[in-house]
């Protein structure tokens, strides 16, 4: 595990829940007979997640989903019902406003404590305790008992103490929403330069857009599974389109409009069939064709378009055209259809590259279907140069 900060394998988080609180005694009274009186729910369904060493991980998903659960195992405040955790570094969460804190306590009261928790003692925070109470900023209530504290000012003194207590693994659930602006932009330049010095960010914000511009990948958990694991704008982009979806088909619902209704289940119509590329080894300036077989299920209302995306083997992303954009209209009729997308001379330089291909209907904002790394494409390049593609340039002398 030398580069793995965190491995979590098949883990599953179950819960009993019970009709009526009757129905807990029965059960424990009939232990030999071995009746059950509770229904099983599943907070968390077969995770599997490694991550890397210095990787900034954003989890998305909507409330319930599972993700404050996923992170409580990971930080060691819940055990799993099964599977394996393994944490590499000594890991600093900031979980529901108040964990960890007595409110009875002054804030300097808990910042000791909580370095006793995470395995300081006294002349170690001593070392701490003016850098927690510059950046908590709260003034003369650092020795006031915190039940006296505003969410805000409680969220300052949380973050101030578990990012200065120099962890491997900072957590950070939701807290920064209860700050006001000027703190969150000093909260997220501080993640920033504990992310540049290596260490590894555990982030759950519902403002994507943070997620989108801190983390590098991203993590979507729907019903206690895991619906996603990939680049941070790619997960994003997906768990977007299906929440706008969801909304859009409870409106249409709540309006009783039939068209309505029959666009917005568009989501169910369609999928890619098959998906065919020239070659996968290829040089810089070969061309670079893909056909895609798509069919759809029924006559669809809107315009429906096919995307394909270039990554590079580590995610990073290229070019993304797609049918739309390109002013192209592909068939919206019930059946199956083709297009062929062709790159000539394809620019590429040497390496190797991902290539996805995407369905979608109105306008890209429903997703019909997606396939990421539909190839791996090779290129080889003879052209000697730098970087990830080939401009067309040249050079002039202007003066000799």
């Amino acid at each position: 595990m030398s580069d793995v900060a965190v491995k979590i394998e098949n883990v599953t988080k179950i819960y009993q829940l019970y009709n009526r609180p009757m129905d807990r005694l029965k059960e424990s009274m009939s232990l030999f007979r071995k009746k059950e009186y509770h229904h099983k729910f599943y907070a968390l369904n077969d995770i599997n997640l490694e991550i890397k060493k210095g990787e900034s991980i954003g989890i998305v998903g909507k409330n319930g989903s599972g993700k404050s659960t996923l992170l409580k195992i990971i930080s060691g405040v819940l055990t799993q019902s099964q599977g394996d955790v393994c944490v590499d570094g000594k890991v600093s969460a900031l979980l529901e406003l108040g964990t960890g804190f007595n409110p009875e306590y002054t804030g300097i009261e808990n910042i000791y404590s909580n370095g006793l928790i995470m395995g300081y003692n006294k002349e170690e925070m001593d070392e701490r305790l003016d850098d927690i109470v510059n950046f908590a900023q709260i003034g003369e209530y650092i020795n006031q008992p915190v039940k006296t504290y505003s969410s805000g000012m409680f969220a300052r003194l949380a973050f101030a103490t578990a990012i200065n207590v120099d962890p491997e693994i900072l957590i950070v659930d939701e807290v920064l929403a209860v700050g006001d602006a000027k703190f969150q932009i000093k909260c997220i330049n501080k993640m920033e330069e504990f992310k540049a010095s290596g260490k590894t960010v555990l982030f759950v914000s519902h403002t994507l857009e943070q997620i989108k511009r801190f983390c590098t990948k991203g993590v979507w958990i729907d019903h206690g599974e895991m619906r996603m694991f990939d680049d941070v704008t790619h997960v994003i982009d997906m768990y977007e389109s299906e929440m706008l979806k969801e909304s859009m088909e409870q409106k249409a619902l709540e309006e009783e409009d039939p068209l309505a209704v029959k666009i917005e289940f568009e989501a169910n119509l369609g999928k890619i069939t098959a998906m065919r590329c020239n070659q996968e080894t290829l040089n810089t300036f070969d061309d670079f064709i893909v056909d895609i077989e798509y069919e759809l299920y029924d006559d669809l209302k809107s315009e429906p378009l096919v995307g394909v995306a270039f990554y590079t083997i580590d995610r990073q992303y290229i070019f993304g055209p797609n049918t739309h954009l390109d002013g192209m209209k592909i068939p919206k009729t019930k059946g199956l259809h083709q297009v062929r997308y062709v790159v000539p001379k394809l620019p590429l330089l040497g390496g190797k590259y991902e290539v996805d291909i995407g369905l979608f209907a109105n306008n890209s904002i429903v997703n019909l279907d997606y396939e990421t790394g539909a190839f791996v494409i090779s290129v080889k390049a003879d052209y000697f140069t730098e970087g990830l593609v080939h401009m067309e340039h040249h050079w002039e002398i202007i003066k000799n």
